[in-house]
């Protein structure tokens, strides 16, 4: 057992942390691997672009639970790098709606392969034990209950007692 595991909850955050930047260092290999300009971290926003054609930086910032400041700084990256525009909804002038470029169209469909591949890895990693496959029931279970009250608010609370 390692130092990580010894320490159980303790070190809960580091080793999702760990396990992230693995995750995402790999996929960003395979990326440049097969020469596609992407990153993993654009992927929110291309994935919910793949699947509703358009998005105002708020419905983006709720769906994937990020800061509309994180969402709006992607997106300015992204629009730089001539991957997506923003224009009039057409279902509301009033309002500004986040699209692909042809550009950033041409791009998705280099890297949907990579997603369906992604997915299968994934898929046989977690498959490989019974624990792994209720992984994902587990993750969402805890940022639900981290949803309703915090980490912080739960420290504290055993800090003052």
């Amino acid at each position: 057992m390692n130092f990580y595991q010894q320490l159980g909850f303790l070190v809960f955050g580091s080793r999702l942390r760990r396990l992230s930047e693995t995750f995402l260092n790999d996929v960003n290999k395979v990326y440049k691997s097969h020469k596609i300009a992407f990153d993993a971290s654009w992927f929110p926003v291309f994935y919910i672009l793949s699947q509703k054609q358009e998005a105002s930086i708020k419905e983006i910032s709720e769906e994937v639970n990020v800061s509309h400041s994180a969402i709006s700084q992607l997106i300015s990256n992204l629009q730089q790098k001539g991957l997506i525009k923003s224009t009039v909804s057409k279902k509301d002038a009033r309002h500004k709606v986040i699209t692909f470029t042809a550009k950033g169209e041409k791009l998705l469909h280099k890297i949907q392969p990579v997603w369906t591949a992604l997915e299968t890895a994934m898929e046989e990693i977690a498959g490989s034990s019974a624990e792994s496959k209720k992984l994902l029931n587990a993750l969402t279970s805890m940022e639900k209950r981290i949803h309703q009250k915090s980490l912080f608010e739960r420290i504290e609370r055993v800090i003052e007692s």
